[in-house]
């Protein structure tokens, strides 16, 4: 059984860069058509989907983000990592890694989230 979960600071002043790591277990995020991505929550809102990382290392952002995020990975750890730079108080969002099979936009796997508030 494939798990995801999701770690960084939960406090990020603004200006600076976010940064989150995901750690998943149970399977290889270079198994073949895996995709393995980021999505934020804002309070009492939709999700709203960041980026992707695929098993082949390609990576693919939302218009609106792609100037500030950036997905990598470290495959000798299997973590997956989001940095999102100059973040303002708007990017405070409970911010979840996903991943899927087959599809860049079906998540089978989810972590559990993790709030991250940006503040002075």
């Amino acid at each position: 059984q494939v798990q995801l979960q999701e770690s960084g600071p939960g406090l990020v002043k603004p200006s600076q860069t976010l940064s989150l790591t995901c750690t998943v277990s149970g399977g290889s995020i270079t198994t073949n058509a895996n995709y393995w991505n980021w999505i934020r929550q804002p309070p009492g809102k939709g999700l709203e989907w960041i980026g992707y990382i695929a098993y082949s290392d390609i990576t693919k952002y939302s218009t609106s983000l792609k100037s500030r995020a950036s997905i990598s990975r470290d495959t000798s750890k299997n973590q997956f990592t989001l940095q999102l730079s100059s973040v303002t108080p708007e990017d405070s969002d409970v911010y979840y890694c996903a991943g899927g099979q087959n599809s860049a936009y079906v998540f089978h796997y989810w972590g559990q989230g993790t709030q991250v508030t940006v503040c002075s």
